[in-house]
């Protein structure tokens, strides 16, 4: 099944549905499929419906009366039916759909499963019930049942657990956003500062470029600065207001004012929990919740200390929160007011230090693990983070941005490379000697570093002196043309 031809990448996405969608097994089988909103989830099953002659159906909040009528409305056009169809329960709407596979495999969605959960608590139980391994109706059915959803919360529990669908889905797809090499071609974007400096702002969520911003692609980096003040602190841009909209999508949050203020402690580079407890001026135990559901829905990562393991740091999962959280509410009442170059002149220096800088290291980290070549190592890269190496003799301790993992021949976990990022610093030999120090600190206490491969990242270059180094392999160099094009 081809892919359509105005759909961007998503390449895996769509052969893992169609393969779903025209498997010749012999029963009806159901997938979950959830993703944050404006990842292009909606298009791509509508898409799937349309070139497999399938049933889409999207739900929106509304009464189970409501969307029990709307559900039968849209089915009776499907099928051709000379009037609408209806159900009086969910019951028989579900079986109606297991009719329509009995000649042949056919994609049948539900979008937006969550709003029709809420409305009618009892829904997953009465797929699953639909769904019962010998009934007839799925037995004679072939029908290809996707469910998807934008709450990750909801959508997460739906296959976990206790759920009454735990067991019953063949397929389970989570639409992530672009990852950032995707983005900058998505976004149209060359050159690869501007590339990396757009994406620190709106990641990789596909909606942000067509719907948010009409297409409006800052034309080179001198036209950055300005993009931000026309968009993204803008509120005439819908851009302007999304970060506060995303916690709104999750059902799961009560309190949502203690969820914002947990962003916006993490957004001040308070990492750990006690060290956003206090700021929030809170127990740490009022705060393991929120940050619970946070990862839940994919809103904050959770990073354990390659070293210390009992020790991990949190931090925003979203750029467009990070940003807003750390640019935007803070000056909102002169915002609202359009001074926005004004707000934008005073805060770009945080921008580079508390936004840009943090999302670099984690590019790094990510091109590690998705497209650094095992050669760059001597190994496969396997789990990659963050570190912390204490110096009792300085009483300091040392933080590592890309501590890398992995496989060399038939051993596991073994250490790669030890790694510093710097976005806005040409590093030197200097940065190459903390590294070498960290190094002969790890060796004296017994971590076996023969393998590794000291590293530095740099958004700015390298000197003369580290490019020497790097001719003699005593160190790798990772700049942004090879973090967007290399391995």
């Amino acid at each position: 099944m081809p892919k359509p031809p105005d759909m961007f990448d998503r390449d895996r996405e769509w052969s893992e549905l169609t393969a779903f969608a025209v498997d010749e097994g012999p029963e009806a089988t159901m997938a979950v499929v959830s993703g944050r909103r404006r990842q292009g989830k909606s298009f791509l099953l509508d898409s799937l419906a349309r070139a497999a002659g399938g049933f889409y159906f999207c739900a929106y909040e509304a009464t189970e009366a409501e969307s029990l009528r709307r559900f039968g409305e849209e089915l009776g056009q499907y099928t051709g039916s000379i009037a609408p169809m209806r159900f009086d329960r969910w019951e028989q709407a579900i079986d109606a759909l297991l009719a329509l596979g009995k000649e042949r495999p056919l994609p049948v969605v539900i979008d937006e499963f969550p709003y029709l959960a809420r409305a009618t608590p009892s829904l997953p139980s009465i797929v699953q019930v639909a769904y019962g391994p010998r009934r007839p109706e799925r037995l004679q059915s072939r029908a290809r049942l996707l469910l998807c959803g934008s709450s990750l919360a909801f959508m997460g529990k739906l296959l976990s657990g206790t759920s009454p669908l735990r067991g019953r889905a063949g397929l389970e797809l989570i639409v992530q956003p672009l990852d950032f090499r995707q983005a900058a071609a998505f976004w149209g974007i060359d050159d690869h500062r501007l590339a990396l400096l757009v994406h620190s702002v709106v990641g990789g969520t596909p909606a942000y470029r067509r719907e948010f911003v009409r297409d409006d692609v800052p034309a080179d980096l001198d036209d950055f600065d300005a993009w931000v003040c026309r968009t993204a602190l803008s509120p005439r841009s819908p851009l302007y207001r999304e970060a506060r909209y995303l916690l709104a999508d999750e059902s799961d949050l009560r309190d949502r004012a203690l969820y914002h203020s947990v962003l916006a402690a993490l957004a001040s580079g308070n990492a750990t929990a006690g060290g956003i407890a206090g700021c929030l001026e809170r127990p740490t135990s009022d705060i393991t919740h929120p940050l619970t559901v946070l990862q839940d829905c994919g809103l904050v990562r959770r990073e354990v200390d390659a070293f210390r393991k009992n020790r991990s740091v949190y931090r925003v999962g979203e750029p467009l929160i990070a940003f807003d959280h750390a640019i935007s509410r803070p000056k909102l009442p002169l915002l609202d007011r359009g001074l926005a170059e004004q707000v934008w002149e005073t805060s770009r220096a945080r921008f580079l230090s508390a936004v840009v800088g943090p999302h670099f290291e984690q590019i790094c980290r990510e091109w590690v693990a998705h497209f650094a070549a095992p050669e760059t190592f001597g190994g496969m890269p396997i789990d990659v983070s963050y570190g912390t190496v204490p110096d009792p003799a300085a009483q300091t301790s040392h933080e590592i941005d890309v501590v890398v993992r992995g496989a060399v021949g038939q051993d596991n976990g073994v250490l790669l490379s030890l790694g510093e990022a710097k976005w806005d610093q040409v590093m030197g030999v200097g940065h190459l000697d903390r590294l070498r120090h960290v190094e002969s600190l790890l060796a004296g206490r017994g971590i076996d570093t023969s393998a590794v491969r000291l590293t530095c990242y740099s958004g700015a270059g390298f000197t003369d002196d580290l490019r020497a180094a790097e001719t003699k392999g005593e160190v790798v160099l990772v700049d942004l043309q090879r973090l967007y094009g290399g391995e």
